[in-house]
């Protein structure tokens, strides 16, 4: 069974889907993860986003293992490193190529054919996996979300205000809505949920009940 949770950066998909994964007893996809590990192997080859020949090359040279306690690039664990506002904001050289995204694509389908996954992202119920048994829209409005991450940022020891972070959030929800291939967009058949005002377990539960 596939299982897909997209949503706009900010609405906790990564712990709600990883939360939902350990519960059903299936494998947890951050498919979010390896856009950024391909951003860091770029700028760690000197490269930037107008390089895109050269960042589709290189995807094409790099081994990428996202498991559950970590990422690891070409046997490096980057988890940490892949977090950092550097990165963040570099991102988009690797999910707005088309050559990119047409590997990775592949690499996250190829996971989806051996196994039981929860599969969060930004495309995974339109492009990824469109006859998943169950897509959810995640999301919660902009300020909540703008809240979640600068605290999430402080715990990590990195400080932006929340304007700042709302400033960049909002800027990031456009490129990712507007980008010409795998936009963020909820999937006709998803069920959008709201996380505004719940906890972590109560959103798990509201999306547990909708598995079938």
């Amino acid at each position: 069974m596939i299982i897909t949770i997209d949503g706009p950066a900010g609405a906790g998909k990564s712990t709600v889907a990883k939360a939902l994964a350990q519960r059903l007893g299936f494998r947890f996809l951050d498919t979010g993860a390896m856009y950024r590990a391909v951003a860091l192997a770029a700028m760690r080859r000197g490269l930037d986003g107008s390089q895109t020949d050269e960042i589709v090359a290189l995807t094409g040279q790099i081994e990428v293992i996202v498991e559950e306690d970590g990422v690891l690039l070409d046997g490096d664990d980057v988890t940490a490193e892949i977090r950092t506002p550097e990165v963040t904001a570099n991102t988009h050289w690797a999910a707005d190529n088309p050559g990119v995204r047409e590997q990775l694509v592949e690499w996250q389908r190829r996971i989806g054919e051996s196994e039981n996954i929860v599969s969060e992202g930004r495309d995974q119920g339109t492009v990824v996996f469109p006859d998943a048994q169950c897509k959810i829209f995640l999301t919660a409005t902009p300020e909540e979300r703008a809240r979640r991450r600068a605290r999430d940022l402080a715990a990590r020891g990195e400080t932006l205000s929340e304007a700042e972070v709302l400033a960049q959030q909002t800027q990031r929800d456009h490129r990712d809505q507007s980008r010409s291939c795998g936009p963020l967009v909820a999937a006709k058949d998803a069920v959008e949920v709201i996380t505004d005002g719940l906890s972590q377990e109560e959103v798990v539960d509201r999306i547990a009940k909708l598995v079938p």
